[in-house]
């Protein structure tokens, strides 16, 4: 789960981590009158929309070039920008050509920013640790930087068993230049921003750009949180600042039926039991020329009724020209999968070519329901003649 810049600042202030004043407005009135609380005579104007890039951004159809976050001057500059903003779709490396739309704005007051500097804390797979990524070269993506000056950036993995210690946030300090009254800023705000990481459950926190002011305070002037989904029981705060606007609704509507769904830009639907093999699945397409639409995991102990929910939601999507089911039956019976799939395809008139390839508990049960379904359901001996089929039906049907 995504939460805007905003609230992200106010949970990371929550735990005392140092934060520029600002506040959310959804109409340029209220950004005027944000700026003139927040007193002062410079101010940001940013467009809240859950992407990365947004200072980069372009608005569609704006001819001024001018991007998703804005410095103003003056009052009327501040209702200016957001007038600009507010209602429009934003395009950034990371929405894709389709943009976002920006429903509100974050007005934050101007600092005096002495340098900029990039932090983050993230869960590391190969270590499985939360660890400490670090470097000099801020607001830059740090990708780029990595891409070509990987010795600027400075990782630290953080033993669970002892959690953050200061001399870990001293090193980090020292590797990013700091001195004197700047480190002792830094490692208070590591330290404020591992317990936030820990008790909220985040999987990423993203400080890009981390400022030092010209007072030598060290402030989180960006903030990016991620969290994890399988821990938001124990988060009903963090749960509440969820915003669905942002969020694809077919995959949101899969949130609820617990499915694991991503809508992406091909033709051929997927639906897999287990990541892996979804993956797999994917890739194999791929691999025969076509694109997947989707990603689509209902998991190892799916029920009828949460197979005919993926299909529903994988056929809501206009791309799909033909459909993949590729399910191996461990936990999960291939005749609970076969009887959701024919109940469903009967329910939905599905009108685009079906391959369904089977394997593993029931599986002879599970081709009986597909053969006597009366449907056209095309019946796979592998993975790799599935993908051949679909393929080539979904090209023959074009």
């Amino acid at each position: 789960m995504n939460v805007h810049e905003y609230q992200a600042k106010q949970l990371l202030a929550g735990f005392g981590v140092s934060v520029p004043k600002g506040e959310v407005a959804y109409t340029p009135e209220q950004a005027a009158a944000a700026a003139r609380e927040l007193g002062g005579s410079v101010f940001a104007v940013k467009s809240q929309i859950h992407a990365g890039g947004r200072g980069a951004g372009r608005f569609v159809a704006d001819g001024t070039g001018a991007g998703g976050v804005r410095i103003a001057r003056s009052l009327d500059e501040v209702r200016e920008h957001a007038e600009a903003m507010l209602g429009r779709v934003l395009v950034t490396r990371q929405t894709g050509s389709a943009g976002q739309q920006v429903r509100r704005v974050y007005v934050e007051a101007g600092c005096d920013i002495a340098r900029e500097l990039y932090l983050s804390l993230l869960v590391d797979r190969a270590t499985s640790r939360i660890t400490v990524m670090a470097s000099s070269e801020g607001g830059m993506d740090i990708e780029e930087v990595a891409a070509h000056s990987p010795g600027k950036i400075v990782t630290v993995a953080i033993d669970p068993a002892t959690g953050l210690q200061p001399f870990h946030a001293r090193a980090i300090a020292w590797n990013l230049g700091l001195e004197g009254a700047q480190v002792a800023s830094a490692v208070t705000l590591l330290e404020r921003l591992y317990r936030a990481f820990v008790e909220l459950d985040a999987s990423l926190v993203e400080i890009n750009p981390l400022i030092v002011t010209a007072d030598d305070e060290v402030m989180a002037l960006d903030a990016k949180m991620n969290f994890d989904d399988n821990a938001l029981f124990r988060q009903p705060d963090v749960v509440t600042l969820r915003d669905e606007d942002e969020e694809d609704p077919a995959e949101a509507e899969a949130a609820l039926h617990e499915l694991n769904y991503v809508r992406l830009d091909g033709t051929i639907g997927c639906m897999v039991n287990g990541a892996g093999l979804a993956m797999a699945t994917m890739d194999i397409i791929t691999l025969h020329g076509e694109k997947p639409a989707n990603f689509l995991d209902v998991g190892g102990g799916a029920t009828r009724e949460r197979v005919a929910a993926a299909f529903r939601i994988l056929l809501s999507d206009p791309n799909v020209e033909g459909v993949l089911v590729n399910i191996f039956g461990g936990i999960m019976r291939c005749d609970v999968i076969a009887a959701g799939v024919v109940e469903t395809a009967r329910e939905m008139s599905v009108d685009v070519p079906l391959v369904v390839r089977l394997e593993g508990t029931n599986v002879e049960q599970g081709r009986q329901i597909l053969a006597e379904s009366g449907l056209t359901i095309e019946a796979a001996s592998d993975l790799g003649d599935a993908a051949a089929r679909i393929v080539g039906a979904v090209r023959r049907a074009g």
